[in-house]
């Protein structure tokens, strides 16, 4: 037996429980349909980078089974191409029953052929007015060079055949007319789901795909055609960066050229509807040079299904999942100093169930306090509108030093990362970009204040992204404190960025790319060695993906020497539990719900005087050896108490967990005569709790 899962498999596996949240008749209709979005994008991104990757391999020849886990790369290319139109055939099915059941709400998706003459005079205004003047519409026959086809739009290949041959003679047979074909682009700056007027209670939403489609007599009003038919067909390109080696370029001009050569990235997906003529198909897929090799998917009418995450909500928020509102943290007011407060002790921050908005408090506070000297974060994801970036440039123009690392190849996230870093120069903001073949992944932040005459740090560490809208629907942790012997790790850790050749020892945070594996392996030894003595050994571990042989095979020794070992990972997991004689004391489940489970938290037993860990790392080879990372241990005994409790309401869960397994079934964790125990619901209430309790003290 092959004591790994291949990981591709497992993160296609990942995407069928996003799947499965789309199916489930108990989760609101609206939100189904987002789920269809999230499946759908995360779906692009995989064909853009793990697929192309593989792909790369085939094509370059490289013997992939050590690196695979015994496959060839070209067996590995079909197995996800057979698993992913299995799985886009079921998101169809998904999309027709979500359909249906709207209908019976009084939503109704319709097409270009359902409209009726209210709706037909509301159309042809607004196509003429806002969907024309957006049309990128392209002639192919005479083309020298096929026109680039971009990988993050839709287009619908059009095909007219024309009345007359060349001669001008009405033909009566199809092969001497002329065929004549075309691309019309789907505008990305028109909301793809237009909301119809209606005189009854009835809702109505037509793609924009369909009105193009309903006015595409407009469009190509100057040609004599007899038939015209209009399908749609998306590809996805491979999107590594290629850099060049120019030393008079700087580091943002590279990145920014990078990003826009990534348009022109070899196609290695072509989605198309499975309506299309053949001769059309052939057409397209000759003159944009897709062959065998690619990932080549019959789809349905529609394509670019990501969009459904932003479906309009009509006002029907009881076809919505109910929003909690986040909750203070106790002890810890937004309308005192934050500074006074984390002076006495440190404060957890648990997004989305408290509110994000501490981190922006904090901030705010540093920038306009006149004992802070400086200030120094680094960055990886932003918001569109970043309340972060806007502080920290608060800080800079009132006479702050601001230093911030950000990550400009944090992927899909270049180009808002360049434009930030631009601004943020601009306001004299000192920039850090990165470590030579390191990515910055940490999440840390130290603030310096003089205090009678001394320095004194406080800071945050976080297993997120400093991010107002991912925090929405992101679960993650952010350690508010003053520790000294923590941030004073923290401060070195900037160091690094400034001078790499440098490397530090911390006594007290785990650092990548230096640390981390060395130190989880003593970690996971200590408790083999514990459970050897008989002593109480156990490990509990909560991250997004477990892919690196080396950690899964000291978890595997871990569990064989007796150390029960849970897992709760929300995606990529290479390691088989439960299986006799390999990982009999290992569990994994993971947890798929409203929000994305993101944080990372690890608790040793440690003889039951638990050490715990937060972190910005996954245990993957890129995050322990590639990458800058942080873990932090936590040494406030409540916090560490509070992130016990709260791994254990996750292993609690039996209603949105599935169970780890080789064989890919997503099975639903069931446990016995159990109550369900939705997880995600039950942290809430228990922050809740806690604020209860201490008002009740008061």
């Amino acid at each position: 037996m092959n004591p790994y899962i291949d990981r591709e498999k497992s993160w296609l596996t990942f995407n069928a429980r996003v799947l499965q949240e789309a199916a489930d008749e108990n989760v609101p209709l609206l939100d189904r349909l987002r789920f269809l979005g999230i499946f759908s994008n995360n779906l692009d991104e995989f064909f853009r980078v793990r697929y192309a990757a593989i792909r790369r391999m085939s094509l370059e020849n490289i013997d992939t089974k050590p690196i695979l886990g015994g496959i060839s790369a070209d067996q590995l290319l079909k197995d996800i191409t057979e698993i992913v139109i299995e799985h886009q055939s079921e998101s169809l099915r998904i999309l027709n029953d979500i359909e249906k059941k709207l209908e019976k709400e009084g939503i109704y998706i319709i097409n270009e052929k359902e409209i009726n003459k209210e709706q037909e005079t509301f159309i042809k205004d607004f196509f003429i007015q806002k969907v024309s003047p957006e049309l990128v519409t392209i002639m192919l026959n005479d083309l020298v060079e096929f026109p680039l086809i971009k990988d993050t739009s839709g287009y619908l290949a059009v095909k007219l055949v024309m009345k007359k041959n060349k001669s001008g003679i009405i033909s009566q047979l199809l092969n001497d007319r002329e065929i004549r074909y075309a691309i019309v682009e789907i505008p990305k700056t028109i909301n793809r789901f237009v909301v119809l007027p209606s005189n009854s209670e009835k809702q109505y939403i037509i793609l924009l795909d369909d009105v193009i489609r309903y006015s595409i007599d407009s469009i190509f009003t100057i040609f004599d055609y007899e038939s015209i038919a209009a399908h749609m067909i998306k590809i996805t390109r491979d999107a590594q960066l290629e850099f060049d080696s120019d030393l008079s370029k700087s580091f943002i001009e590279k990145i920014s050229y990078s990003v826009k050569e990534r348009r022109v990235g070899e196609p290695v997906r072509f989605v198309y509807d499975q309506a299309i003529d053949k001769d059309t198909l052939d057409f397209f897929l000759s003159r944009m040079k897709i062959d065998s090799s690619d990932s080549i998917i019959p789809g349905g009418r529609y394509h670019n299904r990501r969009d459904y995450m932003d479906f309009p909500n009509l006002g029907r928020y009881d076809l919505l999942y109910k929003q909690n509102i986040p909750l203070p943290i106790q002890g810890l007011s937004l309308e005192g100093s934050m500074l006074e407060s984390i002076k006495e002790k440190d404060y957890l921050l648990h997004a989305p169930y408290q509110s994000f908005s501490y981190v922006i408090r904090f901030l705010r506070e540093a920038a306009l306090d006149p004992k802070v000297q400086s200030i120094k974060i680094t960055l990886y994801r932003l918001s569109k509108n970043s309340q972060i970036v806007s502080s920290l440039i608060n800080a800079a123009k009132n006479g702050k030093k601001v230093t911030v690392q950000i990550e400009l190849q944090a992927r899909f996230d270049e180009a808002s990362n360049i434009s930030y870093a631009e601004q943020m120069q601009e306001e004299g903001i000192n920039l850090i970009f990165g470590v030579k073949g390191l990515k910055v992944h940490s999440k840390i932040c130290v603030v310096e204040r003089v205090e009678n005459d001394e320095m004194k740090r406080y800071g945050f560490i976080s297993t997120g992204n400093f991010s107002e809208s991912s925090a929405k629907i992101y679960t993650d942790v952010t350690l508010f404190t003053s520790d000294s012997r923590i941030l004073k790790d923290v401060s070195k850790v900037f160091e690094f960025f400034e001078v790499n050749y440098r490397v530090h020892r911390y006594k007290h945070l785990i650092v990548s790319p230096h640390y981390t594996r060395s130190r989880f392996v003593k970690l996971i030894e200590r408790e083999i060695k514990n459970a050897l003595e008989g002593k109480p050994a156990y490990i509990n571990l909560k991250m997004n993906s477990l892919s690196d042989y080396k950690m899964i095979d000291k978890l595997y020794d871990a569990g064989l020497a007796g150390v029960k070992i849970k897992l709760i990972v929300r995606g990529i997991c290479c390691l088989v539990p439960n299986k006799l004689k390999i990982s009999e004391n290992i569990e994994a489940i993971s947890i798929v719900d409203n929000y994305l489970e993101h944080s990372r938290v690890f608790i040793f037993c440690n003889d039951n005087d638990p050490e715990v860990f937060i972190s910005s790392a996954d245990f993957m080879t890129r995050n322990i050896d590639a990458r800058v990372e942080v873990t932090c241990p936590i040494y406030d005994k409540e916090i560490k108490q509070d992130l016990i409790e709260t791994f254990e309401i996750g292993w609690k869960a039996n209603v949105k967990a599935r169970l780890h397994s080789e064989k890919f079934e997503n099975q639903y964790r069931k446990r016995g005569d159990e109550k369900p125990f939705r997880a995600q619901q039950e942290m809430y209430k228990y922050y809740q709790n806690k604020l209860e309790v201490i008002t009740e003290v008061l």
